[in-house]
């Protein structure tokens, strides 16, 4: 099976601190919203959480630079990056508690 084979069906889940000016910071929530697989986590006046949800790891590189780009945004950190099969996601979660 060839490598973008292995990909097909994949999520990826991934975490950014946006760190801008104050002045940015209705800016970087503007350009977020503008993106489906992007959602704005936490704002403050320096700095914001984005969570990007997408079937292609190439999306997180181009939401980054994106974000990194704009005026007043001084940097974009990756903390977070989960991928794993979409039908992995469909699975129901087994609870380690036991009903007492």
């Amino acid at each position: 099976m060839n490598s973008r084979a292995n990909r097909e069906g994949e999520v990826h889940i991934a975490s950014f601190i946006v760190q801008h000016r104050a002045g940015a910071a209705e800016t970087v929530a503007a350009a977020v919203a503008a993106y489906p697989d992007l959602e704005l986590a936490l704002a403050s006046a320096s700095a914001s959480v984005v969570v990007c949800e997408s079937q292609a790891r190439t999306v997180l590189t181009e939401r980054i630079d994106t974000l990194r780009d704009m005026p007043g945004v001084l940097n974009v950190l990756l903390v977070y990056h989960h991928a794993e099969p979409a039908a992995a996601l469909d699975q129901p979660i087994e609870s380690s508690l036991q009903a007492e």
